[in-house]
């Protein structure tokens, strides 16, 4: 058997039915989004959205879809590879009290999908980070689509890399604490703070 490439991936609108026997079925993908992806405070689905989110701030969202296997997030019309994290103070689950703030951005070995084998260095794939905080304490009024409820603290890779303190993850204080970059930004705010963050790159 030969070697099989990449699958190519279809941005698609969700009227897609499912079809047995050449017939189809009364169910089609938006079902299936709907079932799946409803649940936009669990973890998995707060982070894909904290991206989308990001990305249409950033003007890629609208044309392709998400990668799953890049060695990062996203990239803007200019260029610049951004890794956006996410965190909450309400989960899905029972909770006693609030999350505690804290991202993972710890250094990475790449995987390339065209070939299928890892870098041998392990870095941070991106120019800058994006750390978006779902900042609303009170369950009864959550609501992820409300951009108003969300802070967004855009950090220059180097800065992470700089760090005297663990290269494995940042809390809140931390990021507060970060010259230049511990004010977070509004969604109309991201991408002229990431701009400006990559500029802070390429200077240093």
């Amino acid at each position: 058997m030969s070697e099989l490439g990449p699958v190519d991936r279809l941005r698609r609108s969700g009227e897609e039915r499912f079809h047995q026997g050449g017939a189809a079925l009364d169910f089609n993908l938006r079902s299936f989004w709907q079932w799946s992806a409803s649940d936009l405070v669990s973890n998995t689905l707060r982070g894909l959205l904290a991206e989308y989110i990001v990305a249409q701030a950033l003007g890629v969202a609208n044309d392709g879809i998400r990668e799953e296997w890049a060695p990062y997030d996203l990239r803007t019309p200019e260029g610049i590879a951004v890794e956006v994290k996410s965190a909450a103070y309400i989960q899905s689950w029972h909770q006693e009290r609030l999350s505690t703030i804290s991202f993972l951005c710890p250094k990475t070995r790449a995987w390339d999908p065209q070939t299928g084998f890892y870098e041998d260095e392990a870095r941070r794939q991106a120019r800058v980070y994006v750390f978006a905080l779902l900042a609303h304490e009170e369950q009864a009024t959550l609501n992820p689509l409300d951009l108003d409820q969300w802070e967004f603290y855009v950090v220059p890779t180097v800065v992470l890399d700089a760090r005297k303190r663990s290269q494995h993850s940042i809390t809140l204080p931390s990021l507060k604490a970060l010259p230049l970059h511990g004010v977070p930004v509004g969604f109309e705010g991201i991408a002229e703070a990431v701009a400006r963050a990559a500029g802070e790159e390429a200077r240093d």
